[in-house]
């Protein structure tokens, strides 16, 4: 009888253990999600010069990832938040903080424009949060200001002037004159382009700084007009650079025989120049619309609710929100360190972006060069690029030997 009892009694302990454990998973499940919320943080240019290339078809890209991914992740709900920034930095950091403090934000996963996204990435390092771009241009996100939860996604200043740069060169436009916006991507984007040219043996022969927002390109066009160069180069971006185009249209610069390169140049600004006058540009980007049947249906729905295709800017947002995601999902919890190293492990894939992280937070993948289409070759409306050349993850960015961040392994 006794032993009947014992054998009975561990039936019953063993019994009370094994209905613990589904509830134990449960409870460690709730506590995987900080706040039993995933929220995702975006501060953008929702009103400014770079409305249209980042804003609301960031926000929306954004929101598309986290649809794809079914809403929630470790069963919890996925929230994308976003701010407009006003394109000043001291705004864009006081969001961040607010966020990252108060309410809650568990990455940052975009920044519009290269000053604002600078500032930010100091206060996410202080916190010690995820903040990924692929926004901003700059080349200092993954060198001096590089750090271990720091990534850098769709593109940089040194992608597209070795892109479009060595290309021009290489076709002997060897002189340059370039109009620059005057602030941290501007200047990024000239300097990165003017050492391409030097180091393919040209020369750089003049340049003229401007205020973001310039309205008035008209004496710094002449002035480049007027400096015999064969190639002029815009280093700004939106509104900037569909005014510039359109400027340097009325002042028959091309038909002068120069040629004008944009270094930071979407399909949008295609779109608000059209074609007529932006044919024969050359763009890099990391993203096409229309590069497959895949890509297509996808930007057929995002049009749908931004009524324009998306450009690598916001398929970049979109390819880093699904990172990040497939990354809580892998680790099993949201938690800054484990979620960091599993994005780093897992190889990104996409519709738009197939990849790695590098140690430095580079995101490498290949990027594509562009020539804007004539009228006549357009077939359909947003066809508007052919493709010139694909330049491979290895050659497209800055190699590690020349990065000046701190988290490389030195051999």
């Amino acid at each position: 009888m006794r032993k009947r009892e014992t054998t009975a009694g561990l039936y019953l302990a063993t019994l009370a253990a094994t209905s613990i454990i589904p509830a134990a998973l449960a409870i460690a499940q709730d506590a995987a999600i900080s706040d039993d919320i995933v929220r995702i943080g975006l501060i953008e240019d929702m009103t400014g010069v770079y409305a249209d290339i980042t804003g609301k078809g960031a926000v929306t890209a954004a929101q598309m990832a986290v649809e794809e991914f079914g809403g929630k992740v470790l069963g919890k709900t996925v929230e994308v938040i976003f701010a407009d920034h006003q394109n000043k930095p001291d705004i864009a950091a006081s969001i961040a903080r607010k966020w990252l403090d108060e309410e809650k934000v568990d990455a940052i996963l975009d920044v519009a424009s290269s000053s604002p996204a600078l500032a930010v990435i100091e206060v996410a390092k202080q916190k010690n949060k995820i903040i990924a771009l692929s926004s901003p241009g700059s080349v200092r996100i993954t060198n001096d200001l590089c750090g271990p939860y720091v990534l850098h996604w769709a593109y940089d200043t040194y992608a597209i002037a070795h892109s479009t740069g060595q290309a021009l060169v290489g076709a002997g436009f060897d002189s340059w004159y370039f109009v620059t916006a005057d602030y941290a991507f501007g200047h990024g984007l000239e300097k990165d382009t003017g050492e391409v040219v030097a180091a393919q043996g040209g020369k750089v022969v003049g340049n003229v700084r401007l205020p973001v927002g310039t309205s008035d390109f008209a004496s710094a066009l002449l002035t480049a007009q007027s400096s015999g160069a064969k190639v002029v180069a815009l280093a700004n971006a939106g509104g900037d650079t569909i005014n510039s185009i359109k400027q340097a249209a009325q002042f028959g610069l091309t038909q002068g025989g120069q040629k004008l390169a944009t270094l930071a140049a979407f399909i949008n600004d295609v779109h608000g120049v059209g074609l007529t006058e932006a044919q024969g540009l050359t763009i890099t980007e990391a993203s096409y619309w229309d590069m497959n049947e895949e890509t297509r249906t996808w930007s057929t729905r995002f049009a749908e609710k931004v009524n324009a295709m998306p450009n690598m800017l916001q398929t970049g947002t979109y390819s880093s929100v699904l990172h990040y995601l497939k990354a809580i999902e892998a680790a099993g919890t949201d938690e800054t360190k484990a979620v960091m190293a599993k994005m780093r492990e897992l190889p990104v894939q996409d519709l738009f972006y197939k990849g790695a992280i590098r140690q430095d937070g580079r995101v490498v993948h290949d990027m594509y060069l562009f020539e804007v289409k004539k009228p006549e070759e357009s077939k359909k409306p947003w066809d508007y690029y052919k493709l010139l050349a694909t330049v491979s993850a290895e050659h497209a960015f800055q190699p590690l030997e020349k990065s000046a961040c701190s988290l490389i392994t030195k051999k």
